[in-house]
């Protein structure tokens, strides 16, 4: 059980895997930086200079001691931080899809570009020959 775990753990898939899941976390990054810092202030500019980051519904205000400090946080519902999750996800998928696409129009390519081999046909004429031949 150990040697076959050994094997599926070093195996090509695995690591390529883990590979995957690395980019994807930084690629994740980039697109929430791209999203907050450069969209939605263009969104922003379309819808007034309203910025969706800081917009939320307040279901229960701060509470605050007599020196200021607060005792009790603020309770409210973030839709401007989803709005921007929201988003995000579009472009994600806007990306995953072009790479995809692309990928495929590569794969159609090469499949098109390969040699056709011999037909099952001529390859059994083949060995029958080759039999009537012993």
């Amino acid at each position: 059980m150990f040697k076959e775990f050994k094997e599926f753990i070093t195996g090509g898939n695995v690591i390529e895997f883990a590979v995957a899941v690395i980019m994807a976390g930084a690629i994740g990054t980039v697109v929430k930086g791209f999203v907050s810092n450069i969209v939605m202030p263009v969104v922003g500019m379309f819808t007034g200079g309203v910025s969706f980051a800081d917009k939320k519904y307040v279901l229960s205000e701060a509470v605050a001691d007599a020196a200021g400090k607060v005792t009790t946080p603020e309770n409210a519902i973030m839709y401007g931080a989803w709005i921007d999750s929201i988003i995000n996800l579009i472009i994600v998928g806007f990306v995953m899809f072009m790479m995809i696409r692309a990928y495929n129009k590569m794969k159609k390519k090469e499949e098109e570009a390969a040699p056709a081999g011999p037909s099952q046909e001529d390859l059994l004429a083949e060995i029958r020959d080759l039999l009537a031949k012993k």
